[in-house]
C-alpha cells in the first residue's frame, strides 16, 4: 500500500514541452488549421488553439466524424505532421530561464522527466531548442503511449521511465493546458500551471491546478516559495 511521505517538496517533477518550455502552441495550431482547411474543414484559429495540448488522436475527433476518421484520419495527421516539420518547427524558440529552471530543480535533488504529446523525433528536436537535453532523467512522448492527454499514459509513461516507485504525493507535473491537469489528475498527481502557453489562469484553476506561473522564469524566481520546495 502506498504510505505518503512526511517529506516536504518534490521527489519528481513532469514537464510538458509544448507552451511549457518552449513556444509552439501557435505554431501547432496553426498547423492543425491549415491542414483542416486542405481537407475542407474552415475552422476558426481560436476554436483550434482550444483543443491544443490534446494529441491527434483526441484532436481530430472534435472536427471529424467517425466515419471521416475512419477514411482520412491517417492522411490528416501525416500531411499535419508533414506540414508543421517543413513550415513551422524552425520558428519554435524556448521560454527564457527553462535550462536555469531545470539547473536549480536538480540542485535541489528533484528528478525531472519530459512528457509530451510530441513525437520522438520532434522531442529531440524541442531538447536541443530548450538547451535541456542533459538536464532530464526521463522522457516520453505520443510512441510510449497508446492515447495522448487528457488521458494519463503520457505521464504514466514517464514516470514508469523514472524507476523505482514514486511517492505521488510529491511527484508535480508542470503544464500550460487543461489537457494537462486533467491528464495528471487521472495519475494521481498534482499540477503547476504555466499561463505561457495561452490558457487562461481561469481554466487551469478551473481544471485543478495548484498553483499558477507567467513561464519558466517566473517560477525559477519564486521556486522556493513554490509547491516544489515547500
Amino acid at each position: 500500500m502506498h504510505t505518503p511521505s512526511t517529506k516536504a517538496g518534490a521527489e519528481a517533477v513532469l514537464f510538458d514541452v509544448d507552451g511549457t518550455l518552449i513556444d509552439s502552441v501557435d505554431l501547432h495550431a496553426k498547423a492543425w488549421q491549415e491542414t483542416l482547411a486542405h481537407f475542407g474543414k474552415r475552422v476558426a484559429f481560436e476554436e483550434v488553439r482550444s483543443q491544443i495540448g490534446k494529441g491527434g488522436d483526441q484532436l481530430l475527433p472534435v472536427f471529424f466524424s467517425r466515419e471521416e476518421l475512419s477514411l482520412r484520419g491517417k492522411a490528416v495527421e501525416e500531411y499535419r505532421g508533414d506540414l508543421y516539420k517543413s513550415s513551422y518547427m524552425k520558428r519554435i524558440r524556448a521560454f527564457p530561464e527553462t535550462r536555469e529552471l531545470f539547473q536549480e530543480i536538480l540542485r535541489r535533488g528533484i528528478r525531472i522527466a519530459l512528457a509530451s504529446s510530441a513525437k520522438g523525433d520532434e522531442l529531440e528536436i524541442y531538447k536541443q531548442v530548450a538547451r535541456v537535453d542533459d538536464l532530464i532523467e526521463a522522457e516520453s512522448t505520443k510512441d510510449d503511449a497508446s492515447r495522448s492527454k487528457p488521458h494519463p499514459d503520457i505521464f504514466q509513461a514517464a514516470m514508469a521511465r523514472l524507476g523505482k516507485p514514486l511517492d505521488l504525493s510529491r511527484v508535480f507535473v508542470v503544464g500550460d493546458t487543461p489537457w494537462d491537469v486533467i491528464a495528471a489528475h487521472r495519475c494521481g498527481v498534482k499540477t503547476i500551471g504555466m499561463l505561457c502557453g495561452g490558457f487562461a489562469e481561469q481554466d487551469l484553476r478551473g481544471a485543478g491546478a495548484i498553483e499558477i506561473y507567467r513561464d519558466p522564469s517566473d517560477l525559477l524566481r519564486r521556486i522556493d516559495s513554490s509547491a516544489l520546495v515547500r
